[in-house]
């Protein structure tokens, strides 16, 4: 017999949701919460379907954050079974967004089944801000179901993200902060002309060399207890007509600093800026900003976390801040504290996407733990 998660883990990758669609899980979501007492918000941007559920109108106000859009499945003969039919095999199941992140929903939403009814009349209040738009562009989802919520002078204290964090076994890794993300494009002009005569033209791609080798070699920071060193890298360079006898007339160049909490955006495009500024270039620069810097130091949600991972499992869990961005770079900035906890995050986005079953359970004692912990005398 499957567990009650389990189960709904089950009916979520079974609803075909490619970003940005829902593909009904909303609404899955939605009867079980005002089963339970929850008041639901459907909050449509664009395209995007999104709802914020409440649960209790008192401080503090823990919040399960996550989305239900998942990314393509590849080509559909590359997988054992089919996508979008939920099966278990060998102790695991298959599906797309097994692991990322329909396995953290349904965990959500049996530990606040089970929580609720041990504990009707809990302190505070519980939360749901869930999007479908996490996967795409992430314009029209979190970041504008925040807004909503700081409109309405809705506080989150603590927010719990479902991404999938661990590393090797449930719970070895939470993720309490998330290098900035600071992408630029910067096109180099130059005056194209006959390679036989440089003397008439400007080559670009010369002009640029020394400004990439200092920016290369550049230190940013040197990270601090939590954070890496900020990194630099070039991921494109483009220029030339394609012809070999002619020096092309511009150079474009993109790169990306993943940064730690010892700097700024603001402070890293004015570095930038001045360096090209000394290497006396004709130039453009497009900076965009995809995610802020954030951290959420030891505190009462680490603490609740972290206990309940070790009180469930046996074993401690270790803070990271590494990878890529999620939706808690919107949540953060608000002044809610942030963790995110969520599946082994081994085979997210790939063919065969997987999770352990009897994972899902334990994660689902984890997340009512955490509510036991913050929201109980």
């Amino acid at each position: 017999m499957s567990s009650a998660t389990l189960t709904l883990a089950k009916q979520l990758i079974n609803r075909a949701s490619v970003t940005p669609s829902d593909g009904g899980c909303h609404d899955l979501m939605i009867d079980r919460l005002e089963a339970i007492g929850f008041t639901v918000t459907r909050l449509p941007f664009g395209e995007v379907d999104n709802f914020w559920a409440q649960r209790g109108e008192s401080k503090p106000l823990f919040a399960f954050a996550g989305h239900t859009d998942v990314v393509p499945t590849g080509p559909l003969e590359s997988w054992d079974s089919p996508p979008f039919e939920a099966t278990e095999r060998d102790g695991y199941l298959y599906g797309r967004g097994a692991a990322d992140m329909k396995g953290s929903l349904a965990a959500m939403i049996t530990a606040c089944e089970a929580f609720v009814a041990e504990h009707p009349d809990h302190l505070g209040s519980i939360g749901f801000l869930i999007t479908s738009d996490e996967e795409g562009p992430a314009v029209d989802g979190t970041v504008k179901v925040v807004e909503y919520l700081e409109e309405n002078n809705i506080k989150i204290d603590y927010c719990l993200v479902g991404e999938p964090s661990s590393t090797t076994k449930l719970g070895d890794v939470i993720k309490n902060g998330r290098r900035g993300s600071l992408g630029c494009r910067l096109v180099i002009n130059g005056i194209q002309g006959h390679v036989a005569y440089p003397h008439l033209a400007e080559n670009p791609i010369h002009r640029a060399m020394p400004v990439l080798a200092e920016l290369s070699a550049m230190s940013w920071d040197n990270g601090n207890e939590f954070f890496p060193a900020t990194s630099f890298q070039i991921s494109n360079i483009n220029s030339g007509t394609g012809a070999t006898n002619v020096i092309p007339g511009e150079c474009e160049v993109i790169f990306n600093f993943r940064y730690s909490t010892e700097t700024t955006h603001e402070k890293l495009q004015q570095q930038v800026e001045a360096i090209i500024d000394k290497h006396q270039l004709n130039y453009e620069v497009e900076w965009n900003l995809s995610g802020l810097s954030f951290l959420t130091d030891v505190g009462e949600l680490v603490d609740a976390t972290c206990r309940a991972i070790e009180s469930t499992t046996g074993y401690a869990t270790k803070l990271s801040t590494a990878g890529g961005t999620s939706d808690a770079r919107f949540i953060a900035p608000t002044g809610s504290q942030v963790v995110e906890l969520g599946p082994i995050n081994a085979t997210i986005h790939q063919v065969n996407e997987c999770v352990r079953s009897s994972d899902l359970d334990l994660l689902s004692t984890v997340y009512q733990r955490i509510l036991d912990n913050l929201l109980t005398k």
